[in-house]
C-alpha cells in the first residue's frame, strides 16, 4: 500500500468521522466544496427535472436555423451568485422571462434531494432575483450562533433559523409579539435567552410572573418592576398606562410642527425625540398569561376585566410611547374570556414551541400563517427548543434557542445590573433583593394516616 493510499485513507476516515460527531467541522473542511461541485455539474439537468426552465426565444430558434445549428435547448435561471457560508450555500438566481419565484419555492424540496443538501429554502428579493438558501446539515440539532452578530438598539438574537441565518427579535419593526408552548416545549428558555440578551440594552424590563416569581425573581436585579400575583399586576399594569399618557404628552409638547420644522423631523414616538429627552423605552413580559385571565368569584372576574383592557390597551397604544409587550403561554384562546381575541389581534409577531393539540398552533398562526400550523404540531417533544415563528406577511421558518441556563441568565443580568433605570411610576414595583439569612426548610406536608381497623 502506498503513502497516497495510506494518505487518502485517512482523509475519508477523518471525514467520515466529522461527519458523524461533528457535522460544522465536516462542511467547513469537505462538504462546502463537495457541494458547490454538486451544484455547478448538476444545476442544468436539477433545473430541467424540476420543471425550472423556460423554451428558447422564437429569435435563437430562428438564428439557430438561418445558421443550420443544432436547436438551442431551454434554458435555466441564471446563476448570479454562489457564496458559501458557515452553514451552506447561497445561490442567486435571475429568473427567466416567464418564470415565476412561486416555482422556485415549490421545487424547493425537489431541489434539496437532487443537490444532496438537508434543507433548501427560497424567498424572492426582487423582481426576477430569488435567493436559495442551502444547509449543509441541521443547524438546528446543535445551535451554535455565528462569532459576529449584528446588535443594534431593541434589535436582539434570539435563536437560529434553519436556513442557518440569526433570528433577530427587533422590537422597532415588530413591537409585540406572542410566544404559545406546552410543558417543556422550551418556551421558558427562550424568554430566558430574550432577557439575557436585553439585559445590555438600555431598556427597562418589566415582568409579570404569576407562578410566584419563580421564572423572572431570579434576574430581579436587571428588573425595573415585577409583579408576581394577579393583584399586583393589575396595579402595575395601570402604572404602566399612565406612563404611557406622561409620554404622550411628553412628544406633545417636543413634537415641533412649526413652518421651517423638516418633516423627517417632526416627533410622533419616542424614537423622533432627541437624545437627551427620549423616554427609557419598556419591554413587559408576561409568563403565564392564563394564570391573568382566569376567575372564580366576581372580584377576581372584575380584576381579570381590568387587566385583559389594561393590556390591550397598551397593545394598540403602547409602541409609540416605547412599551413593547412579550406575552407567552400555553394556550391563548377565546376560551379565556372577552377581550382576549382583541388583544391576539394586536400581537403581531408569532412563536409557537411544541403544542399539545392543533388548535394551539391554529391560535398563534391560524389568521397569519395557516401553512406554519402544520409545521408546529410536528415539532417532537425530544426536540425542546425548536419552534415555528412567523408574522401578519405570512411568512415562517423553524428556529431553535441555544439552550441558556438560569445561572446563564442570572450572571447576565447581574452583569449589567447597572443599565436598570429607575421609571418613576413604576418605583413602588421595583423589586427588593433580600438574601434570606439562613436556609429555608421545606414545608412540612401532613401525612394522611389509615382509619384504625375495629
Amino acid at each position: 500500500m502506498t503513502r497516497f493510499t495510506v494518505a487518502l485513507l485517512l482523509v475519508a476516515a477523518t471525514a467520515l468521522i466529522l461527519r458523524w460527531r461533528r457535522p460544522a467541522w465536516y462542511w467547513l473542511t469537505f462538504g462546502v466544496t463537495l457541494a458547490v461541485l454538486r451544484v455547478l455539474v448538476r444545476y442544468a439537468s436539477v433545473m430541467e427535472a424540476c420543471g425550472l426552465t423556460v423554451p428558447p426565444s422564437r429569435w435563437r430558434m430562428a438564428l439557430a436555423r438561418a445558421t443550420n445549428r443544432p436547436a438551442p435547448g431551454p434554458r435555466a435561471p441564471r446563476i448570479l451568485r454562489l457564496r458559501p457560508t458557515r452553514t451552506g450555500l447561497v445561490v442567486r438566481l435571475g429568473l427567466r422571462p416567464g418564470q415565476d419565484a412561486f416555482d422556485v419555492a415549490a421545487s424547493c424540496d425537489r431541489l434539496r434531494h437532487s443537490f444532496g443538501m438537508y434543507g433548501v429554502t427560497s424567498r424572492e428579493l426582487r423582481s426576477g432575483v430569488v435567493e436559495l438558501r442551502m444547509t449543509g446539515y441541521d443547524v438546528l440539532k446543535r445551535v451554535h450562533m455565528p462569532a459576529k452578530i449584528d446588535r443594534t438598539p431593541m434589535r436582539v438574537p434570539v435563536a437560529l433559523r434553519e436556513d442557518g441565518a440569526v433570528h433577530y427579535r427587533d422590537y422597532r419593526t415588530v413591537p409585540h409579539a406572542l410566544t404559545l408552548g406546552a410543558t417543556k416545549s422550551g418556551k421558558s428558555v427562550y424568554q430566558r435567552n430574550l432577557v439575557a440578551e436585553l439585559a445590555a440594552q438600555d431598556v427597562a424590563l418589566v415582568g409579570i410572573d404569576c407562578k410566584q416569581g419563580v421564572e423572572l425573581f431570579p434576574l430581579a436585579r436587571r428588573f425595573s418592576a415585577l409583579a408576581d400575583n394577579p393583584d399586583t399586576a393589575a396595579d402595575l399594569l395601570d402604572a404602566l398606562i399612565d406612563r404611557m399618557e406622561a409620554v404622550y404628552q411628553l412628544i406633545r409638547t417636543e413634537q415641533r410642527i412649526t413652518a421651517d420644522v423638516p418633516d423627517a423631523e417632526i416627533a410622533a414616538d419616542i424614537w423622533d425625540l432627541p437624545d437627551h429627552l427620549r423616554p427609557v423605552p419598556i419591554v413587559v413580559l408576561v409568563d403565564e398569561v392564563a394564570e391573568l385571565a382566569l376567575f372564580t368569584t366576581k372580584d377576581e372576574e372584575k380584576r381579570r376585566d381590568r387587566i385583559i383592557t389594561a393590556l390591550a390597551r397598551l397593545a394598540q397604544l403602547g409602541r409609540a410611547a416605547g412599551i413593547y409587550l412579550e406575552i407567552c403561554g400555553q394556550r391563548f384562546g377565546s376560551e379565556l374570556g372577552k377581550g382576549i381575541t382583541m388583544l391576539r389581534a394586536q400581537l403581531t409577531g408569532r412563536t409557537a414551541h411544541r403544542v399539545n393539540d392543533e388548535p394551539s398552533a391554529n391560535m398563534a398562526f391560524g389568521d397569519i400563517a395557516p401553512d406554519a400550523v402544520l409545521a408546529a404540531i410536528q415539532i417532537s417533544p425530544d426536540a425542546p427548543g425548536i419552534a415555528v415563528t412567523g408574522d401578519s406577511t405570512g411568512g415562517w421558518a423553524r428556529i431553535r434557542t441555544p439552550h441558556t441556563t438560569l445561572r446563564q441568565a442570572v450572571n447576565a443580568c447581574n452583569r449589567h445590573a447597572d443599565r436598570t433605570p429607575d421609571v418613576p411610576e413604576l418605583a413602588s414595583y421595583r423589586p427588593t433583593l433580600v438574601l434570606p439569612l439562613a436556609p429555608v426548610a421545606a414545608p412540612e406536608v401532613a401525612a394522611k394516616t389509615a382509619p384504625a381497623a375495629a
